[in-house]
């Protein structure tokens, strides 16, 4: 038999699948008591406040915990397994390790004295955010707002969710890497070098005006960072867990119709699939390789 015709057969025994359950359970309309966006609440497991100071503990928290345990606890490892001969971990590992160092920072920085300086800087934040978002896929007993009981046990149910798809995580890591650059600058050339980098050559017969104007424009453009670098990371991590999901059966909770979980299930599979294996590494690698372009920006002797 041929792969289009077991194709076919395999898309007709679907469809037949999902008419079958529309017809068994119909459609009982719209769900009004289930709220997507309760998934992403941020309920305080352990309440502490410092004066008008909220540092409880919650969910966010606990992944932003377990990333740094993790990348710590991994890197400590691999360190602990080096061989001559590396086994497929330690070649794995060193692949990731020489894209952060040539790729990201040295092919980013024009001085390698300052590439050598920010790689341990920049090769952080890349396998940080690269857990982050990873361990974000992986199941794990972490919502609150609903339970299962066990022997008499109230345990959380299994759930999905990234640091990284809270917003106030990325702007912490893109402040970081804002005031981190701006500070390089100041140090390799001086404060005002630094600022008067920030203009184009050429500009030496233009108005102070028209200069004042680029410089302005130029300003602008470095507040910008400060949106499009947390927001990038923040808004496809998210748009990646709502997609889950809403395939993995919370459209058919929403509408209320049953046969649309079958349909939708194996999308949510290849969503799986495609954000584990691409956008998990990728948001990673743009991230630090974005910081790296900034922090080499600041230092080049042309800006």
């Amino acid at each position: 038999m041929k792969t289009k015709t077991k194709a076919l057969i395999a898309g007709g025994v679907w469809m037949a699948i999902i008419i079958l359950l529309l017809l068994i359970f119909g459609n009982e309309g719209k769900n009004e008591e289930f709220k997507p966006q309760n998934e992403f609440k941020l309920h305080p497991w352990i309440s502490i406040h410092i004066g008008p100071i909220d540092l409880s503990i919650n969910r966010a928290v606990f992944y932003l915990a377990l990333t740094a345990g993790l990348t710590i606890a991994t890197m400590v490892w691999i360190s602990k397994k080096m061989q001559q001969r590396p086994n497929k971990t330690q070649t794995a590992m060193e692949i990731a390790y020489d894209l952060a160092k040539n790729n990201i920072a040295r092919g980013n920085m024009s001085d390698p004295a300052v590439a050598a300086r920010w790689f341990p800087f920049i090769a952080a934040l890349f396998f940080f955010i690269l857990f982050a978002n990873l361990i974000g896929y992986l199941p794990l007993p972490t919502n609150t707002g609903e339970h299962f009981n066990v022997f008499g046990l109230e345990i959380p149910t299994f759930a999905i969710y990234a640091a990284t798809a809270n917003i106030s995580i990325p702007i912490v890591l893109t402040l970081v890497v804002w005031v981190s650059y701006h500070v390089e600058g100041i140090r390799a050339k001086g404060f005002l070098p630094y600022m008067k980098s920030w203009l184009p050559p050429g500009l030496e017969n233009m108005s102070p005006i028209g200069r004042g104007a680029i410089f302005l424009i130029e300003v602008v453009s470095h507040l910008v960072r400060l949106v499009s670098l947390s927001v990038r990371l923040f808004a496809n991590i998210l748009a990646g867990h709502l997609l889950l999901l809403f395939m993995g059966g919370g459209l058919a909770v929403l509408l209320g119709i049953a046969a649309l979980g079958a349909l939708t299930f194996p999308l949510a599979f290849a969503f799986f699939i495609f954000e584990v294996g691409l956008v998990a590494t990728l948001q990673a690698f743009i991230f630090s390789t974005l910081s790296a372009i900034y922090i080499g920006g600041a230092t080049s002797a042309e800006h």
